[in-house]
């Protein structure tokens, strides 16, 4: 992938000048009304015309970060686009929607022939190695002081490389788990999940015993779900398995692997056995994030585990059944306080090296952010939590209300670590080879952490080089 180019241009400021009128006149005395008549026609000749704002077009690629209005993929952002007008007629803002199966490797033949769009909703895991390429603008320059102090650290953490914001952060959420709340009920077994704690937390045998019971009571319904087809949905997986063992996914600075321990070995290889006992879906090795979460919308199965606040929101229109999906943080193994990612959706800017688009994409990722009526539309649209501390309460839902609470559970994700983009291209492979027999947990752990750490420190040798 080869960086953008950049250029400079100046923009030129137009003063209209208009040259003042004297009336010759004899020595007789002007009237009153001579002089009136003399003195609206200075004013009118002296006072400069409004110059234009120069017409600007941009586009924004956007992945379905909002909920479709009437079933209408797009129909939500061509209203913000409307609205966004209003203030700014000047800037005509091409919309083009691209999907999640698709849309990263558009995006990727997009940027390696230089017709990257100008905007994008997106989130840290494509953005953060954008902005270490060097291919994004900063937006520094549209972040107040009012806004930096009310995004935790945590997430500017995901927005930002060095100094420099890649990212301006709108919309979050802790990545879960969800439960059929329905299935539950039906096998009179509600007791068996963590919903009477405030805080939900619950040990792995309090969760082997719930799956049990669900794999004796319904035997229609496959318990719970894992993954391992794809970098899709990767969050998942690791999170599920961090926290089965206790464990980090990466160390606290991002500068190693620290998922290879011993627990975290032993619950990727009661991964494998449980699905051999039929309490995790069968062929997981073949199926994608996407393939489990529909099972869970078929009710087909009990757990899911890559869930959130905004997924569930998202994912409404496109159950198959009806039934009640609880948010859940991910047991432990002893039952301390789980890790959770947050999901975070914010937008970027690309360095097309075209000063005047740049700045117009600003004005929209902006109006976007924080117009004074829409931005907590916005904000609703998307199914997630504010970015911002101070911005809460924006649903009556009590599993958005729990979404807030679960806040204090949000980690450091490890999209923002150097090298991150191979780091996860290692992880599903190694799990793969764990559920087909091919290795144990351990096995596939030690492997995954000897090619991710090589990345890791490819990648800061890479960019000490480019410094």
């Amino acid at each position: 992938m080869r960086a953008m180019k950049k250029g400079l241009m100046t923009l030129v400021g137009v003063a209209l000048v208009g040259s003042q009128l004297v009336a010759c006149t004899n020595t007789s005395t002007k009237t009153p009304a001579n002089t009136a008549a003399s003195t609206a026609e200075t004013k009118t000749a002296t006072t400069p015309s409004p110059v234009a704002a120069k017409p600007v077009e941009i586009t924004w690629w956007n992945f379905p970060n909002f909920q479709p209005l009437d079933g209408e993929v797009g129909k939500y952002e061509k209203q913000i686009i409307a609205a966004f007008n209003k203030k700014h007629p000047e800037i005509k803002v091409n919309l083009e929607m691209i999907t999640f199966e698709g849309g990263p490797q558009k995006l990727n033949v997009a940027i390696a022939s230089n017709s990257a769009p100008d905007v994008i909703y997106d989130a840290p895991g494509r953005i953060i190695d954008w902005g270490k390429k060097k291919l994004l603008a900063p937006l520094n320059d549209i972040v107040t002081d009012e806004v930096k102090k009310d995004i935790t650290p945590a997430l500017w953490k995901q927005s930002m490389v060095g100094d420099q914001i890649y990212m301006y952060p709108i919309n979050t959420a802790p990545f879960m788990m969800a439960v059929n709340k329905t299935v539950f009920e039906k096998i009179g077994a509600l007791d068996l999940l963590p919903l009477s704690r405030p805080d939900r937390t619950w040990t792995m045998a309090e969760y082997e015993k719930a799956l049990q019971a669900v794999k004796d009571k319904a035997p229609e319904i496959i318990p719970t779900g894992f993954f391992a087809k794809s970098t899709a949905g990767d969050q998942g997986t690791r999170a599920y398995i961090a926290n089965l063992g206790v464990s980090r996914f990466l160390s606290e600075d991002n500068s190693k692997v620290a998922i290879n321990t011993d627990n975290a070995a032993k619950a990727l290889d009661w991964v494998a056995k449980a699905t051999k006992d039929k309490l995790s879906v069968a062929g997981a090795a073949s199926l994608a994030a996407a393939d489990v979460n529909d099972l869970f919308l078929q009710g087909k199965l009990a757990f899911t585990l890559n869930y959130s606040a905004v997924l569930k929101a998202q994912n409404v229109p496109n159950k198959k059944v009806q039934f009640e999906d609880i948010l859940l943080p991910f047991p432990t193994l002893d039952g301390s306080k789980p890790k959770l990612e947050p999901y975070l959706g914010g937008m970027a800017v690309f360095n097309n090296g075209n000063p005047d688009k740049i700045a117009a994409a600003k004005k929209l990722v902006d109006f976007i952010a924080n117009d004074p009526e829409y931005a907590k539309k916005n904000l609703i649209q998307t199914g997630g939590l504010s970015a911002r501390t101070s911005i809460t309460g924006l649903y009556s839902d009590p599993e958005y209300k729990y979404a807030e609470t679960a806040r204090q559970f949000i980690t450091d994700a490890p999209t923002i670590a150097d090298g991150y983009a191979d780091i996860r291209t290692f992880w599903f492979p190694e799990l793969q080879r764990v559920l087909t027999g091919g290795a144990t947990g351990k096995e596939a752990l030690d492997s995954f952490a000897a090619k991710a750490n090589e990345a890791i420190a490819k990648a800061k040798k890479d960019q000490a080089a480019s410094k």
